[in-house]
């Protein structure tokens, strides 16, 4: 009777011990899992036009660390596309590209459609009434983009450039600094540098305010284009020349993706944008 009063004493204990270490596999198996979905961080959505070379544009193949578009069969390249890769990868999330027209890029921002705007933008007081910006990622110049052997070739100031043809960018600082040129003939914005780069090949303008990379990209995409780098150029703000990311206000992540960006030397940046401008697509 002791025996089977052993026995069964033994059989009950077992089967607490067995259930006990069960219960604690699954608990901690769940943490784990839970922990791993933590670290993942979910998606950080970035919002850009994908045609704005050598800041972003638009490719068929995923070569040169180029970013499948989210709901697209192409894929964005370029150097805003590297550096959203570098802050993704410091916030621990996974990095989703969506192409959105430029004057689409604040409002999907407001109604949490992207998680930051990492576009080519430049934080003006004007865009700072609605939005945030991180600290700048990109520093660069205003020029004037030509076609070689023009009359406007050998200029130094804006102001050679008196009666002449200018058009810029459509909802950008480049289209307003034109009115500082006496004289000029200011043409109607345009939505992209591609359809500017048509216009002065086609003679339908003198010439078009760009940013430096632009001038250089245009020039190596067609041996008939240079650009002027002027020695009296346009009286602009450093917020007019300077690109940062775009966040909501209040947006928790500012600090931590300005201190992904701090961790970026001002080397790498321009070896980025240097390979940047030698990666574009020719058509760009």
């Amino acid at each position: 009777m002791k025996r089977k009063w052993l026995l069964l004493m033994v059989t009950v204990m077992t089967a607490i011990m067995l259930a006990a270490c069960g219960t604690s596999d699954k608990k901690d198996s769940t943490t784990s899992g839970d922990a791993g979905k933590e670290e993942s961080g979910g998606q950080f959505r970035i919002g850009m036009e994908a045609g704005y070379p050598p800041f972003n544009w638009t490719q068929q193949k995923d070569e040169n660390g180029a970013v499948k578009i989210a709901d697209n069969a192409e894929y964005a390249g370029g150097y805003d596309v590297q550096m959203a890769k570098k802050i993704a990868e410091g916030l621990g999330k996974e990095l989703v590209i969506v192409k959105l027209e430029w004057d689409g890029l604040v409002p999907a921002l407001q109604s949490n459609k992207i998680d930051a705007i990492i576009a080519g933008m430049s934080p003006t007081e004007e865009r700072k009434k609605t939005i945030d910006f991180t600290e700048n990622y990109y520093t660069s110049d205003f020029v004037m983009v030509i076609k070689k052997g023009s009359k406007y070739e050998k200029a130094k100031s804006i102001q050679d450039f008196s009666g002449a043809k200018i058009t810029s960018q459509l909802n950008t600082s480049n289209y307003n600094v034109i009115d500082q040129i006496k004289g000029v003939q200011k043409q109607t914005a345009m939505d992209s540098f591609p359809a500017m780069r048509v216009a002065l090949e086609a003679g339908k303008i003198d010439g078009y305010v760009a940013e430096r990379p632009e001038g250089i990209s245009a020039a190596a995409a067609n041996d008939k284009f240079t650009y002027v780098a002027f020695e009296e150029g346009f009286d602009t703000d450093i917020s007019n020349t300077s690109i940062a990311v775009g966040l909501r206000k209040g947006d928790a992540n500012l600090e931590k993706i300005n201190e992904i960006l701090k961790g970026i030397s001002e080397d790498d940046r321009q070896k980025i944008m240097e390979e940047a401008i030698h990666q574009q697509p020719a058509a760009q």
